[in-house]
């Protein structure tokens, strides 16, 4: 499990949201409210962030725990943005692949985290890695599920046929159907929207129209405005409104029917 965090809004320095709220992302490596599976997120972390003119997104990214790096600690002191994506991991399987694994993983303008874990992991998404490009597999950041599904959702973004919300929706239901009971909180930007899923876990937003959104898998503060996403949603924001969509669950439609009484 994770937790993860997207902001858009006037430049600040990345950590008036991540470090130095009371419950900020920072405490939630070791401390968080809302986390229904694991409890320390000490696996790894990552930041990344939009500079003024720059499409493409930097990152820094650790495979150790967030409190134990001093460097970010100045780093995210200075460094401002309007916009960026933030997680701190506590992994789904223990493995070899260091800040690789961390998000959020990227791509061109995208920004991507994965707050959950498939179940059945690798077995359960043998067959719809199949169904993906040698090339993408063969090029995968990480030998997670968290970075197969970002290559899942990646290759519909650049078949050009599907915008951000479905290529989520999209992807979540593909692999629901094939892992079912998955916790697919997905997190996506590209530095001027923010798109994510509620699918096992908490997710929630604060939105100021005009100003800044923020979204999160819980709030960083006890401000009375922070919503919570119903579970099995899509949710689509800009700096000026929020778009929740619900998401139906492909394994509901595979329930056994109910039998009734013979009536006499």
């Amino acid at each position: 499990m994770c937790r993860h965090l997207a902001y858009l809004g006037p430049e600040e320095p990345l950590g008036r949201y991540l470090v130095e709220p009371a419950h900020g992302l920072y405490r939630q490596a070791w401390a968080p409210r809302h986390q229904r599976h694991g409890t320390v997120n000490a696996d790894g972390f990552g930041v990344g962030w939009y500079a003024a003119g720059d499409p493409v997104p930097a990152r820094y990214r650790r495979a150790g725990p967030i409190w134990a790096d001093l460097s970010f600690a100045d780093l995210s002191r200075v460094v401002r943005t309007s916009a960026l994506l933030a997680a701190v991991r506590d992994a789904t399987l223990s493995g070899a692949d260091a800040e690789a694994a961390a998000a959020p993983f990227a791509a061109g303008t995208w920004l991507f985290s994965h707050n959950g874990a498939v179940t059945g992991w690798p077995d359960s998404l043998a067959a719809v890695s199949r169904t993906l490009p040698p090339r993408d597999l063969l090029t995968l950041e990480a030998r997670n599920d968290s970075a197969l599904v970002w290559t899942l959702v990646l290759a519909r973004l650049r078949g050009g046929d599907e915008e951000e919300g479905q290529a989520l929706a999209d992807t979540v239901l593909e692999v629901a159907a094939a892992a079912p009971d998955s916790r697919l909180n997905l997190l996506l930007t590209n530095g001027e929207t923010i798109t994510a899923t509620a699918w096992g876990d908490s997710l929630w937003y604060l939105a100021e129209p005009g100003r800044r959104t923020v979204v999160a898998s819980e709030p960083y503060d006890d401000d009375p405005h922070w919503v919570q996403a119903p579970d099995r949603t899509l949710l689509a924001a800009s700096r000026t409104d929020v778009l929740l969509t619900p998401l139906k669950d492909p394994t509901e439609d595979l329930a056994p029917a109910r039998s009734e009484e013979p009536r006499t």
